[in-house]
């Protein structure tokens, strides 16, 4: 009961790192363009980051995101002092990504370890004699680590259409007076991008927390678990989706510098199209159910936008260098999370 109790709120203290450490992403260029100041941003994404709650569990009416993250390590191998070791490796890897300001894969962090701790496990148990890969499910991991190109790449091409829509409906109108009408607009955008940053990032520490149910039930025969995956309280839910926004509220002003101009200079009107994009891409993983990377997502429209005006806009070498950040998430949190698990798994 206690290394359970541990766990839930270890999970939510990632959910808190998660939100200030994404709060970039949805603000971050509604404060470069100085449309909000910095401390109105952070409360704006925080409230649709909390809307986002009523309108996966009342409109789409189910949790997709949760469900994939909880079965990423085959159900019978599922065990507290593997999530354990998962979720300090990620708390390691995002709090370091934070301090030196790279906006990494709050997701691809989790997934990670999960998956790291989970193949240690399995091959402490069989001597060593296997590579544990039998104990996670190959196939779903594939099908997320393909969209740590993906997400961005699809956020990219969508910013470059909207982008160029824009510059041709209002081609005619006045500079200036076009961009006021697109500071406001960046409120709305930033509000729909806040909302899909809740409904991804949220469910994948409520997939972890029901995973952790599921273990204490069925291996430790803890009456606070559940009988199955499926069955997640009502209580993780809401927990989640509150502890983000409060994280988002704290906010992450490292990553917003590097999110808001260090990729490319952004206007209103390119800040729209960005958020935008961003979020049409997080609406349309919710719907594949495919936990995807925020960071990726927005980073990809943003170097959309800056593509469109001329291809120097962006700034390639920071660009490469967030690439391999990216590339490097999910090995070495599995890594890390295989060493904890080496070290402590047989204390925990």
């Amino acid at each position: 009961m206690t290394l359970l109790i541990i766990i839930i709120a270890l999970a939510l203290l990632f959910d808190f790192i998660n939100g200030f450490h994404d709060a970039a992403n949805s603000i971050a260029t509604i404060v470069s363009t100085k449309v909000l100041t910095p401390f109105q941003a952070v409360l704006w994404a925080a409230f649709f980051n909390f809307v986002a709650f009523f309108i996966a569990k009342y409109v789409i009416g189910e949790f997709g995101i949760a469900n994939t993250v909880s079965k990423v390590v085959i159900e019978q191998f599922i065990t507290l002092p593997i999530i354990f070791s998962g979720i300090v490796a990620a708390i390691i890897w995002n709090l370091a990504t934070w301090w030196l300001g790279i906006p990494s894969s709050s997701s691809h962090t989790l997934i990670g370890g999960f998956a790291g701790a989970a193949i240690m496990c399995t091959m402490m148990q069989n001597g060593y004699s296997t590579l544990g890969v039998e104990s996670i499910k190959a196939d779903v991991i594939i099908k997320i680590a393909s969209f740590i190109i993906l997400a961005p790449f699809i956020g990219m091409v969508i910013s470059m259409a909207i982008t160029i829509f824009i510059f041709y409906a209002f081609r005619r109108t006045n500079p200036h007076k076009a961009n006021g009408y697109f500071k406001h607009l960046q409120l709305v955008s930033s509000g729909l991008f806040s909302i899909g940053h809740g409904l991804n990032d949220s469910q994948k520490v409520m997939g972890i927390i029901a995973a952790a149910l599921y273990a204490a039930y069925t291996k430790n025969h803890i009456d606070m678990g559940i009988h199955s995956i499926g069955q997640m309280p009502d209580w993780v839910a809401f927990s989640c989706f509150t502890v983000i926004s409060l994280g988002t509220m704290s906010g992450g002003w490292r990553i917003i510098k590097t999110m808001g101009s260090r990729i490319t200079k952004v206007t209103p009107l390119e800040g729209v199209a960005a958020e935008t994009a961003g979020a049409l891409t997080l609406y349309l993983t919710e719907i594949l159910k495919i936990p995807v990377s925020t960071t990726h997502t927005i980073t990809g429209s943003i170097i959309g936008v800056g593509a469109v005006k001329r291809l120097s806009a962006v700034r390639w070498g920071v660009t490469r260098s967030l690439m391999i950040a990216w590339l490097l998430t999910i090995p070495v949190s599995a890594a890390l999370a295989a060493l904890i698990f080496y070290l402590f798994g047989a204390i925990v």
